[in-house]
């Protein structure tokens, strides 16, 4: 490339970034056809694409797509933007679902947007009217960051400005592209897919159960009663999530419910994913076309715009894009998950055919704006102007003194090893270098820990199936260590699968506890929920005659967890009001100024007591837990803080007793974790940036940044060294200390993306 390709209002190379055909979802299809129209309108640039992997192995993508993402691995992110910066493109156009990158609500894709050096143009599929403070801040983040942001339709241009607060200036309105095809009778396409004589309603996209195709199914007895040549088209393959998590379950309930209504013979399932050729196709030989979805929360639509774009009579709950679409005669509304009103309306339409073809014709001219050729024009016209506005006032490359305050990227968390030391029983606890060693067996600590960590990973790994299949086995030796008849946890099992207790510790039952709790709040499989729940709900009352503080704080964590769905629960609430007064009272009793500390020795899992203090204020309201979790926290920082400004845990050969010398050998790995997670619970509480680079030192010690600059993490396997030793690293890789690790990652990395989101405007 020359300097006079550089020349001229339009830019000459064009990233698109975003899902890509053959995946299957409509961002993909949207991506892949504004890709190939703004070739066609402007032939002599080059568009590229950065496509998002949702699978480990991707897709067999075609030459415009130049560099893969996998949606999960945090580090890909800056990757890509690295790729397009060194690349000279000159505009990039990212096209925003909350479900297609990694992170809570998206937020990875922040490391790829803010560390780029072209302008940025937004198109955002889905505006949120009433946001959680979350997925506005990830929202506006994108927006700040952007030079236009595209919307289409006026309603999602308005939420942008009054909720969000995003200004005018920055806002674009372009329509969802639609193919340009003519306008035809449907009886030409009919005799193609076997119709022919027949009234045909067509609803078509990637089947889930927000679609509300039950709607129209329990609204078809009363249309056949009126129209007994009437049919019902469904058109789509199941999306490939909801197949992954549940099969085809909404499918056959959708075939069961046609068959209990009396109307199977008037239903056809189409379970393909179509091209568009062949859509079109479909399209032309409907007579109605309907899209009962069930959520108002919907700024576009391409199925419905499609359906215009193809002269049809289309009939469509109230979401926001439909209201929008279908106004002035352009279609009919009735309201969400009302079968009366859709019949009505549909019956309404079929038999009057005049005003059907009315409702068709201005459908039709409505839409010619909206064919890809005049939507191409719109965007190189934004592109244009956003490359002229950086080239008379150039905006410096994003750098913010906050951004010191957010952690680094840290490695991906990798399952390798933790695949390794589990069987079909469970994760055994030692090995023996990177080798599992049986001769120790098993225990619940370790099994809930792991089972915490895969839960935790599914944000983070591509592999659902596999996650679930080792979450399966923790929950199941879980299910098996407990003892219904005492209500407790055993905790140690012996290889040969003997029981070596009648009972495990508190800690065991509490950590067992926690990651129940945790698999109810946020797992993915109802059926492991399930299991979860029932679970949780026996083991919890023993915690009520429990005496470890620490136990407490377990208890803490997993009744905090499963209160996150079942806020409800008063004897959880109970439960948990009686356990945090219990830490509380023990802090009053214990703390002094010199020692805020409730005993007079620093032992294991130290970080876990503020957290569960800090944790436990926050979620009852009470403000002096905070406190004490917050004073506490800080004490415990400057005690493990060495005076190099390293991480250096207290060591369990001796521990820490109150007036005597600190142990600085063996620091072990859960030390860590326990500052990295209490650090995590400080900074959601205060909002101060210091508990994220004080989480950070905790993390960089399992990189080498510790007493003797010896990294513990091992790379290759993806495990963790157990523990630091005065003469060097324990290089055993064992459950506890790869465990830690991994959980370590997972925060690090998750806290990245939460704070990246909280990050005000570039500053110029």
């Amino acid at each position: 490339m020359n300097d006079r390709d550089m020349e001229g209002p339009y830019p000459y190379r064009v990233a698109l970034i975003g899902n890509y055909l053959p995946r299957r979802c409509g961002i993909a299809t949207f991506t892949a056809d504004l890709t190939e129209a703004l070739g066609l309108e402007r032939s002599e640039s080059d568009y590229w694409v950065v496509a998002m992997n949702d699978r480990a192995e991707g897709y067999d993508y075609p030459m415009q797509v130049r560099f893969e993402v996998s949606e999960r691995s945090p580090a890909d992110y800056a990757l890509a933007a690295d790729f397009l910066n060194m690349n000279r493109v000159e505009v990039a156009c990212l096209q925003h679902e909350y479900g297609i990158y990694g992170g809570e609500h998206g937020a990875y894709v922040l490391d790829l947007v803010s560390n780029l050096r072209m302008p940025l143009v937004t198109t955002l599929h889905t505006v949120v009217q009433e946001p959680t403070p979350k997925l506005a801040a990830v929202t506006r983040r994108i927006a700040e960051l952007s030079d236009r942001v595209v919307v289409m339709s006026d309603k999602a241009a308005s939420i942008l400005k009054d909720v969000y607060g995003i200004p005018s200036r920055v806002i674009e309105k372009i329509p969802h592209g639609i193919p340009d095809v003519p306008f035809v009778d449907p009886a030409y396409y009919k005799d193609q897919y076997g119709v022919e004589g027949r009234k045909v309603i067509l609803t078509f996209g990637l089947l889930s159960p927000n679609k509300g195709i039950e709607t129209m199914i329990e609204a078809l007895p009363s249309v056949v009663a009126t129209h007994p040549d009437a049919v019902y088209v469904v058109l789509g393959a199941t999306h490939p999530h909801v197949r992954r998590q549940h099969g085809e379950a909404y499918r056959l309930s959708l075939q069961r419910l046609a068959r209990q209504v009396g109307v199977e013979d008037h239903v056809i399932f189409h379970d393909r994913f179509v091209s568009q050729r062949e859509l079109l196709q479909f399209l032309g030989a409907a007579d109605l076309y309907v899209t009962p979805y069930l959520h108002r929360e919907q700024a576009a639509s391409g199925t419905l715009a499609y359906a215009l774009g193809s002269g049809k009579a289309a009939i469509s709950t109230p979401y926001w894009y439909a209201e929008e679409l279908l106004a002035e005669g352009r279609g009919r509304l009735v309201p969400f998950r009302d079968a009366e009103a859709l019949a009505e309306e549909t019956i309404d339409l079929l038999t009057n055919e005049v005003e059907r073809h009315a409702v068709r014709k201005r459908a039709y001219r409505y839409t010619r704006d909206m064919v890809w050729k005049e939507v191409a024009r719109r965007y190189l016209e934004v592109f244009a102007n956003v490359k002229r506005q950086r080239q008379t006032m150039p905006r410096p490359v994003f750098q913010t003194k906050t951004l010191a305050a957010s952690p680094r990227v840290m490695p991906t968390p990798n399952l390798e090893h933790i695949v390794r030391l589990t069987d079909d029983v469970g994760i055994l606890q030692h090995a023996t270098h990177i080798v599992p060693n049986r001769d120790h067996g098993y225990c619940t600590d370790d099994n809930a820990r792991a089972l915490l960590a895969v839960i935790g990973a599914e944000s983070t790994e591509s592999d659902g199936s596999r996650l679930t299949d080792l979450a399966a086995t923790y929950l199941a030796f879980l299910h098996h260590a407990f003892d219904p008849d005492r209500g407790r946890f055993r905790n140690f099992m012996a290889f040969d699968r003997r029981w070596l207790e009648a009972v495990g510790s508190e800690d065991s039952h509490a950590r067992a506890l926690w990651s129940l709790g945790r698999t109810v709040a946020t797992a993915t499989s109802q059926e492991l929920r399930a299991v979860a729940q029932t679970l949780f709900e026996a083991a919890l009352p023993a915690v009520t005659e429990f005496t470890s503080p620490r136990a407490w704080a377990f208890s803490l964590f997993g009744i905090n967890a499963y209160l996150e769905r079942y806020r409800g629960d008063s004897e959880a609430r109970r439960i948990r009001q009686h356990l945090a007064e219990a830490l509380l009272e023990r802090h009053r009793k214990h703390a002094v100024a010199d020692w805020p500390w409730i005993e007079d020795t620093l032992t294991y899992a130290n970080g876990r007591i503020p957290h569960a203090l800090i944790a436990a204020g926050s979620d009852t309201g009470d403000p002096s837990m905070t406190e004490a979790g917050l004073a506490s926290l800080e004490w415990l920082v400057r005690v493990q803080t060495d005076p190099r400004g390293h991480f250096a845990p207290v060591g369990s050969n001796g521990w820490y007793p109150r007036g005597g010398q600190k142990a600085r050998f063996d620091q072990q790995p859960i030390e860590a974790l326990a500052m990295i997670q209490a650090c995590g619970a400080a900074y959601d509480a205060t909002g101060d940036a210091i508990w994220i680079s004080r989480a950070q030192v905790c993390a960089d010690w399992f990189l080498g940044r510790n007493d003797l600059n010896l990294s513990l993490y091992d790379p290759k396997s993806g495990g963790c060294r157990d523990g630091l030793n005065a003469d060097g690293v324990n290089s055993n890789q064992g459950a506890e200390s790869t465990l830690a690790c991994f959980l370590s990652f997972l925060e690090l990395n998750r806290t990245r993306s939460r704070r990246i989101a909280e990050i005000p405007g570039a500053e110029a």
